[in-house]
């Protein structure tokens, strides 16, 4: 269903790339500057030069440790010493968790019961409290904000959060200085942060490079809401890629998308796979099925750009290995 049309708040935009080049700053050091990877198989298949940036080695296992980092680091002395609650299906929740464990945090963390095992055990392992919920009897967002109120604790969410996505930009940002000029930067897309900060960093380094978000098509929410400049949501989507199963875009990463990215394209669930499929056996890549929607787009022409330099965002790798086993039998 459509929402009202967020147009009114295209006037300001809650993030510059000040905000990303002082998010770098603040992640020098503490995040890993993860590997630009490239394939001449790939390069082959698609005719162009491609440059995977490779956030499955990040911290956590995800470009999410970027945001959550640069968003707790900023807390006031009294926040931190209160704590902070997220929800997430996983990647965020591990990268808050991690955050708040180098930082001295304590963290409270709303997962669906239904949530990957792999990214339930390593929230844990980062010592945060961990609130499962049952998706058909309550949203995060309600049972955040019960929790929040019932606990005076600040919510730091996935994405809808300037600091957040001056976090996940810094992604783009290093993806730039290490291959220069790129024609085309694919970047997977769930709530919008990582493609907002990126877009954004993007524009700012190389203005000439076109940018696309690609999301899953039985989660299309994000491609409706830019083709429509109005607001979509969708609910509990059914997709493999668990981490575009978000609702909607955010009050934040709506706009900052509607300037900054050129375009929106989807895939189909047997192009996740076979491009996740791809990374693991031809590049030696563990990619969860989020983190090869970029890959998709190119291998099943979604999006074609013979000659072309093309960056891709692989956002992480956090996927349990018996249910990619499984994925990998449809592939």
């Amino acid at each position: 269903m459509a929402a009202p049309s967020t147009s009114e708040q295209l006037g300001t935009l809650a993030v510059t790339y000040d905000d990303v080049a002082a998010a770098a700053e603040h992640l020098d050091g503490i995040a890993n500057r993860t590997p630009v990877m490239t394939s001449r198989t790939l390069d082959a298949r698609v005719g162009a030069s491609v440059f995977c940036k490779c956030e499955n080695f990040q911290r956590a296992g995800a470009f999410k440790f970027r945001g959550a980092y640069n968003a707790l680091r900023q807390l006031s002395p009294a926040q931190q010493q209160r704590g902070v609650l997220t929800y997430s299906s996983g990647n965020h929740a591990q990268a808050v968790a991690l955050a708040g464990r180098l930082l001295g945090i304590p963290t409270t963390i709303i997962m669906p019961d239904d949530a990957p095992a792999v990214k339930l055990a390593a929230t844990r392992g980062y010592d945060a409290e961990v609130i499962l919920y049952h998706r058909q009897e309550i949203t995060r967002e309600a049972l955040a904000r019960q929790l929040g109120q019932e606990r005076g604790l600040p919510l730091i969410p996935p994405y809808d959060h300037p600091h957040i996505v001056a976090g996940q930009g810094t992604a783009a940002k290093e993806l730039f200085e290490e291959t220069g000029t790129l024609d085309l930067l694919l970047v997977c897309c769930g709530g919008g942060g990582l493609l907002s900060g990126s877009a954004l960093a993007a524009k700012a380094l190389g203005p000439s490079c076109r940018v696309v978000g690609v999301e899953p098509a039985q989660a299309d929410d994000a491609t409706r809401s830019f083709h429509s400049g109005r607001l979509h949501t969708v609910h509990n989507p059914e997709t493999i890629a668990d981490g575009a199963r978000t609702p909607s875009l955010g009050t934040i990463t709506f706009p900052l998308i509607l300037h900054y990215v050129d375009d929106m394209v989807t895939v189909s669930e047997e192009a996740i796979r076979r491009a996740m499929h791809f990374l693991w056996e031809r590049m030696k890549l563990v990619v969860e099925p989020t983190g090869a929607l970029a890959v998709a787009a190119l291998l099943d022409q979604a999006v074609v750009a013979p000659e072309a330099r093309i960056g891709l965002l692989i956002s992480g790798g956090n996927i349990d290995l018996h249910r990619a086993l499984t994925l990998f039998e449809d592939s």
